[in-house]
């Protein structure tokens, strides 16, 4: 057996602020490698740190696409951290925002005739259940068969996005879309409000809102959240306390299912208008880094929110006005969790020298 010069030993006593400082050291990280990425790709760093972090909200234009793209984002995350909370790892939430956004388009289309006011929170409602449907499938086999939900969750992702493929290709495709695979664009009532003149920005943003508070109330004030923190912590507690371990596999996977269902239909009936084989952005895995960015705490997913959309921007940003690809977006999306990672790993653990 190798014998390494250096073992990473438990820290005895793990400092309770630092855990609170790493998301900031992590992003810090994430920007100074940030620069040095464009320096090896050729380009003035400084002119990439203003065209990836700053033009994107320097009109009120970008500051209503910031919180457009951050309303997903948050409705995501907060779903997914009170199911880490408990430990349990949904890591399928893009399919079940793909799936609530098939719900929601189901109801747009199937009863066109409704009044907004009875419309849109019918379609709230169908997303939120397609969303957790979608999700009941892994706690249904996590706590039948004790199948890992991390595994079946990500697995059904690809399931979600052949299923909308189909939609969309075949019995919802548009008649007069020229081929495409698309649905008809949707009615008037189906559309969420605008609320800031000039901008994309809709009444979503307040959903997403509303729902961190919830999750705020419930996670730090009722006996459900209590629940689910002692059950994230130790298993053998929450059995030996009398808690469910199988009912907090079920409260966080379809948490996380209704709310990425939710996050769905506000895509749809947002800046879409319609569903698309497109529909999937990618809100749902960077949602995971949301979660755990903003320490599984609603005020914190909302932060995390912010900034996670802001990297979206900028990879569109830099695409545009410095010739590089979109893509690079998912390389910062990357760099922040792998920082985010190391710094958590040592704070509760350090490096000890052998000798």
């Amino acid at each position: 057996m190798l014998d390494w010069p250096i073992r990473i030993v438990r820290r005895d006593r793990p400092l309770a602020r630092m855990r609170y400082l790493s998301p900031l050291i992590a992003i810090v990280l994430m920007v100074l490698t940030g620069m040095l990425i464009f320096v090896a790709l050729g380009r003035d760093p400084a002119q990439g740190f203003y065209t990836f972090f700053i033009r994107p909200i320097s009109s009120l234009y970008g500051f209503g696409e910031l919180l457009l793209k951050a309303t997903p984002l948050m409705l995501c995350g907060i779903g997914l951290a009170i199911g880490f909370r408990a430990n349990v790892w949904n890591i399928g939430a893009e399919g079940q925002f793909m799936l609530g956004a098939a719900g929601a388009t189901w109801a747009a289309l199937t009863f066109p005739q409704l009044p907004a006011l009875v419309l849109l929170p019918l379609m709230v409602i169908f997303g939120a259940l397609a969303g957790v449907a979608w999700s009941a499938i892994p706690a249904w086999l996590k706590t039948r068969f004790n199948a890992n939900e991390i595994l079946v969750s990500l697995m059904l992702v690809y399931v979600a996005g052949f299923l909308v493929s189909w939609l969309v290709f075949s019995p919802w495709r548009d008649p007069m879309g020229f081929g495409f695979p698309q649905t008809e664009m949707f009615g008037s009532a189906a559309l969420l409000p605008r609320i800031l003149p000039g901008t994309r920005l809709n009444v979503a943003i307040f959903l997403a809102l509303a729902l961190i508070v919830i999750a705020w109330v419930v996670l730090q004030h009722t006996t459900v959240g209590f629940r689910l923190r002692v059950a994230g912590r130790s298993r053998a507690a929450a059995r030996y306390a009398g808690f469910s371990n199988q009912r907090a596999v079920w409260i966080g996977l379809l948490c996380g299912g209704g709310a990425a269902g939710i996050a769905g239909m506000t895509e749809v009936a947002g800046p879409m208008g319609q569903l698309t084989d497109k529909v999937a952005l990618g809100y749902g895995f960077a949602a995971i880094i949301v979660a755990f960015l903003g320490r599984l705490h609603p005020v914190g997913v909302l932060l995390a929110s912010l900034l996670m959309a802001l990297l979206f921007l900028g990879g569109e940003q830099v695409q545009q006005h410095m010739n590089l690809p979109k893509s690079i977006s998912l390389i910062f999306q990357g760099l922040l969790l792998f920082y985010l990672l190391g710094a958590d790993l040592l704070v509760n653990y350090r490096l000890k020298w052998n000798g």
